[in-house]
């Protein structure tokens, strides 16, 4: 048996004690244990060495050459393991960490302020990193080794992620507010069927084009297409200046930072869009990341869907 698997810390803060303090029962008072337990360590620990640590003398105990040789070395190892337990404890209670979120720049910049403020309000010692991605790339994103999770839409599942749901919206109507359906508390898709439409270009979003125009081909109509966008702020500026209607999720388009935009809840059918917490199979996530994930979760319950 090596001698790194017969020293213990015990041993070592018993040798360390009764190097200092110079006497058992001093020793055996800073520990808190009795005056044999103290000696049991201290010969354990000089069998494990093969050395004499202390002459005893009817006084107290001298330490010998071979204890003075590693009383240096000892308290560095008690002292890096004191280090250890007090970091964490401090990244068990969050008062410090690192959470490194990938989320898409629409969900950042429209879903996420909220959150942040809150989780730096509360835990100003831990380090947030927030990767923006575009939606093709999230996925991607969060199997990368340095990312914690992602929060998103993702439309196909990955069998190296899992994840959880945070908030279930639907897809919903925005148009301005002079349009003739603005006033409409719900549209049905089939009434879609002559509106010029602004959409994100296939294979961007999550598939969200692939899940308006399956809604659509549901209610027997086919749109009408009439501007492609690859980002949801321009989706909102040309609906805003009247060149169409459009459909998004109505937790972002609650979000809209237009005055003449407003929003119809779209029906017949309804089309889910799930917010969800995306992260690697079989990995836990620090007590900082549960609390972001926790904050997260409770602002978007608050979030206005229709």
């Amino acid at each position: 048996m090596s001698i790194e698997t017969q020293l213990t810390l015990r041993q070592l803060r018993a040798f360390v004690a009764v190097y200092r303090l110079g006497k058992l029962a001093t020793a055996a008072s800073r520990l808190s244990v009795t005056e044999s337990a103290v000696s049991t360590m201290l010969r354990q620990m000089e069998s494990a060495l093969n050395l004499r640590l202390f002459d005893r003398t009817s006084r107290s105990l001298v330490p010998t050459q071979a204890a003075q040789e590693i009383i240096a070395a000892a308290e560095r190892i008690l002292g890096d393991v004191a280090w250890l337990g007090t970091r964490m404890q401090d990244m068990g209670d969050c008062r410090i960490g690192r959470v490194h979120v990938a989320v898409t720049a629409t969900v950042g910049s429209v879903l996420m302020p909220g959150v942040v403020r809150r989780f730096r309000d509360a835990y100003p010692g831990v380090q947030l990193v927030l990767d923006d991605c575009a939606p093709d790339q999230f996925l991607a994103k969060v199997s990368s080794e340095p990312v914690d999770f992602g929060i998103g839409t993702p439309e196909r599942e990955d069998p190296l992620l899992a994840s959880r749901l945070l908030l279930r919206d639907h897809l919903c109507l925005v148009c301005a507010t002079d349009h003739p359906l603005a006033r409409r508390r719900q549209v049905r898709w089939r009434e879609l069927a002559k509106e010029p439409v602004i959409a994100v270009r296939q294979g961007l979003a999550y598939g969200m084009r692939r899940r308006m125009e399956a809604a659509a081909a549901g209610a027997g109509v086919a749109l009408n297409v009439v501007h492609e966008v690859n980002f949801l702020s321009s989706a909102f500026w040309m609906t805003a200046s009247g060149l169409g209607v459009s459909m998004w999720a109505s937790a972002l388009a609650a979000r809209m930072p237009y005055e003449n935009l407003t929003r119809c809840r779209l029906v017949g059918p309804r089309v889910p869009i799930d917010f969800s917490l995306v992260h690697k199979h079989g990995r836990s996530l620090s007590p900082a990341a549960e609390a972001f994930v926790e904050i997260a979760r409770d602002e978007l319950a608050g979030m206005d869907v229709l």
